[in-house]
C-alpha cells in the first residue's frame, strides 16, 4: 500500500495489461472486477463473503447515497467505509448513469442535473461540483466525474452535444476535486457509437491529466460488436500510464474480450442481480436453477469450486429455495455468481502474467460452449 495513487502495469499479453493499484486503503489487483455497492450493500451479500471472495474494491453510487441516508449524514458517521465496515477502497459512480436510467425524473442543462427522487418525490440537485462533494462526504477513494451518459441507439447530434458538455463537467470536476492525496478523479470517455467522437472526448480527457479514464455509454442498447470496436479506437488514445475503466460491464464474455481489448477495471450488477432472479454464473457457462431438471439433482452447482454455495449444496435444495421464492436462494446464487467472476479474473491475471491470454481466452470459451452438465 501507498500513500498516494499509484498505477503499475506489470505485464503485458497481447492487448491484455496485467496491473496493480495501490492506494492507502489497498491493492487493486488488476483487471479487477468491482461488485456494485450501490447503497452501500452488496445485494444479498455479507461485506465479508465480498472480500473473502477476491474483491479489493466495491463501488458505491453518488445518486442513491445522496437520497438515503444522504451524505452529510454519512459524513458525521465517519464516511461510507466506517458506516458499511469495508476496510478497502470504494469507488463511486458520480449519478451520471442516473441521468440516463431517470430521465423522465430529471431535468438538464448546463450547470447541472435536477433529479425528482424515485423514493419520495423530493428535488435534488446535481452539479459537477456537488457531485464531487457528495463523493468527498461519502470518503470515496476514486471518484468519477459527473457525466451525461445517452442510450444507444442515439442521433449523432445529441451524442456529440452530451459528449461536448460530459467534456466541460470533466474539467469542472478535475477542479472541484483539486488534490487529494491517496484518493483519484476519473474521467469518462462518452461519444457512444461514433469513433470521431469517441477520440475527441478521449483526447480531451487526456488533457486534464487525471489519474485513472473509464469509458463510459456503451453496454446501454449496442451490440457487443459496437462495444469492442469502439474500445479499439477509444483505448489507443489513452496514456498507456494510467488505468482504463469499462463501466457497466457486464457479463463474463464481455470482460473476457474487452480485457484482451486492453481494459484494466469492471463493474456490473449482473452477478447479483442474476442470482436473485435464479441465474448462476459457472465455468461452464449460465445455468438456470428455476429449470425443471435439477429440483431432483442432488449435485452440486460446481462440484471444483472454491465457493461453498458452488461447492456444498445441492441443485435440487437450490432449485427449491428459489422456487419458493426463499431469501436464501438469491443469497447463495449471489454468493456463486460472485465468486465465479473473481475466479474468471484471478484467472486472467494469472494468464497474463504467464503471456497465455490468448489460450486462456479459447480455453474459457470452449467450456462455456460445452454447456451444463447432463441431467440426472
Amino acid at each position: 500500500m501507498h500513500d498516494t495513487f499509484q498505477f503499475t502495469l506489470k505485464a503485458t499479453s497481447g492487448k491484455a495489461r496485467l496491473g496493480e493499484i495501490s492506494m492507502p486503503r489497498g491493492v487493486i489487483r488488476t483487471p479487477a472486477f468491482m461488485p456494485v455497492g450501490t447503497v452501500g450493500t452488496v445485494k444479498a451479500m455479507y461485506l465479508d463473503q465480498v472480500r473473502e471472495g477476491g474483491a479489493d474494491i466495491i463501488l458505491g453510487n453518488t445518486y442513491h447515497l445522496m437520497l438515503r441516508p444522504g451524505p452529510e449524514r454519512v459524513a458525521r458517521l465517519g464516511g461510507l467505509h466506517e458506516l458499511i465496515r469495508w476496510p478497502g477502497p470504494i469507488l463511486t459512480d458520480s449519478g451520471g448513469f442516473q441521468v440516463m436510467s431517470l430521465s423522465g425524473l430529471r431535468k438538464l442543462d448546463e450547470k447541472g442535473v435536477t433529479f425528482k427522487s424515485h423514493v419520495d418525490g423530493s428535488t435534488h440537485y446535481m452539479s459537477p461540483e456537488r457531485s464531487i462533494e457528495i463523493q468527498g462526504m461519502l470518503d470515496s477513494d476514486i471518484q468519477m466525474q459527473l457525466d451525461e451518459c445517452v442510450a444507444l441507439p442515439a442521433e449523432p447530434k445529441e451524442i456529440e452535444r452530451a459528449m461536448e458538455m460530459s467534456l466541460r463537467w470533466a474539467e469542472r470536476c478535475r477542479v472541484a476535486f483539486g488534490e487529494q492525496p491517496g484518493k483519484a478523479m476519473f474521467g469518462i470517455v462518452q461519444g457512444g457509437d461514433i469513433p470521431d467522437l469517441r477520440v475527441r472526448s478521449a483526447e480531451g480527457l487526456k488533457q486534464l491529466d487525471l489519474k485513472g479514464y473509464a469509458v463510459g455509454g456503451l453496454a446501454v442498447g449496442e451490440p457487443q460488436d459496437v462495444m469492442l470496436k469502439m474500445l479499439g479506437i477509444t483505448l489507443p488514445v489513452l496514456p498507456v500510464e494510467k488505468p482504463r475503466y469499462l463501466m457497466g460491464v457486464g457479463t463474463p464474455d464481455d470482460i473476457l474480450k474487452s480485457v484482451a481489448e486492453g481494459i484494466d477495471m469492471f463493474d456490473c450488477v449482473m452477478p447479483t442481480r442474476s442470482g436473485r432472479h435464479g441465474l448462476a454464473f459457472t465455468r461452464r457457462g449460465k445455468v438456470n436453477i428455476r429449470n425443471a431438471r435439477h429440483a431432483e439433482d442432488m449435485r452440486p452447482l460446481d462440484d471444483q469450486s472454491n465457493c461453498p454455495a458452488a461447492r456444498d449444496y445441492s441443485r435440487a435444495y437450490l432449485h427449491h429455495l428459489v422456487r419458493s421464492n426463499e431469501a436464501l436462494g438469491g443469497m447463495l446464487l449471489s454468493w456463486n455468481n460472485l465468486s465465479y467472476y473473481q475466479e474468471l479474473m484471478q484467472g486472467i491475471r494469472k494468464s497474463i502474467e504467464e503471456g497465455r491470454f490468448e489460450d486462456f481466452k479459447a480455453e474459457t470459451m470452449e467450456m462455456w460452449a460445452r454447456g451444463d452438465i447432463d441431467p440426472v
